[in-house]
C-alpha cells in the first residue's frame, strides 16, 4: 500500500457533493481493512492531495464544475509515479464521460446507486487489479464508441496464449478463473498478463481490454 493508513488500503473522495462525499466515507470507515484520508469538493484540488496523501485509490466524481473526473484521471496518470488506483463514480453506467475517464486512464467505475456492498468490494477489486469492474458495461460502452475491425492487435506481437488470455480478461475473468479455464498455473497466468500489458502499453486491465475492443480484436457481445 502506498498510502498511511497503518496497513490499510487508503482511499481519497472527491466529489462536489458534501453528501455523497459523506456518504461514501461513512461505507469506506466502517470495513476495517479501508480508511478515507482526505477529500476533494473538484477535480481542480485533486493532484495535490494525490502527491501528499499517496492514496491508494481515489474514488472521483465524473462531472465536476471546474476540472472534471476525465481531467483529473488524466493529471493523475501523467504526472504522478505509481499513480494510484482510480474509480470513477457517475450516474449513468453509458455515460460518454466514463468512457472518456478510462481511456484517460480510470481503472474502473462506480454507479452513484451502487450498494455498500458493492462499492467496498469494488475498491478490493481495483486493488488487487485482478479481476475487471463491471465487464458488461465496458463491452456496452466499447459497443457504443465502435472498433476498428481490420485493424487487430497483430503490431502487438501477442502469442497465441496472450491473445487467448486477453479475450478471457475481456470476459471479465480474474487470474483464478482464467487458469482453470487454461488449465495452467495462476502465477503462469498472471505472467501473460504482464505480458499482454507490457505489449499493448497498458497500465491496467481495463486499459488492455479497451485497446482490445477498439481494435476489434474483442468485439462487444
Amino acid at each position: 500500500m502506498t498510502g498511511s493508513g497503518n496497513g490499510k488500503t487508503t482511499v481519497l473522495l472527491v466529489d462536489d457533493e458534501e453528501l455523497i462525499r459523506a456518504g461514501l466515507r461513512a461505507i469506506i470507515e466502517a470495513e476495517p481493512d479501508l480508511t478515507v484520508v482526505g477529500e476533494a469538493g473538484d477535480g481542480a484540488e485533486v493532484l495535490p492531495l494525490v502527491r501528499k496523501l499517496r492514496p491508494d485509490v481515489v474514488l472521483m466524481d465524473v462531472r465536476m464544475p471546474a476540472v472534471d473526473g476525465i481531467q483529473a484521471s488524466r493529471h493523475i496518470v501523467e504526472t504522478v509515479d505509481a499513480p494510484p488506483k482510480i474509480l470513477v463514480v457517475t450516474t449513468f453506467e453509458n455515460d460518454d464521460y466514463v468512457y472518456d475517464a478510462l481511456r484517460a486512464g480510470a481503472n474502473g467505475f462506480l454507479l452513484k446507486r451502487t450498494r455498500p456492498e458493492d462499492i467496498v468490494r469494488a475498491i478490493r477489486m481495483v486493488v488487487s487489479g485482478e479481476s475487471l469492474l463491471f465487464p458488461a458495461a465496458i463491452r456496452a460502452l466499447a459497443a457504443m464508441h465502435g472498433g476498428d475491425s481490420g485493424r487487430g492487435l497483430a503490431h502487438a506481437g501477442l502469442t497465441e496464449r496472450e491473445a487467448e488470455v486477453l479475450r478471457l480478461m475481456a470476459t471479465g475473468m480474474s487470474n483464478v478463473e482464467i487458469s482453470a479455464e487454461l488449465f495452467v498455473s495462476v502465477q503462469t497466468v498472471k505472467t501473460h498478463v504482464g505480458n499482454v500489458l507490457a505489449k499493448l502499453g497498458a497500465r491496467d486491465r481495463t486499459q488492455a481490454v479497451i485497446v482490445a475492443y477498439e481494435t476489434g480484436f474483442v468485439t462487444p457481445g
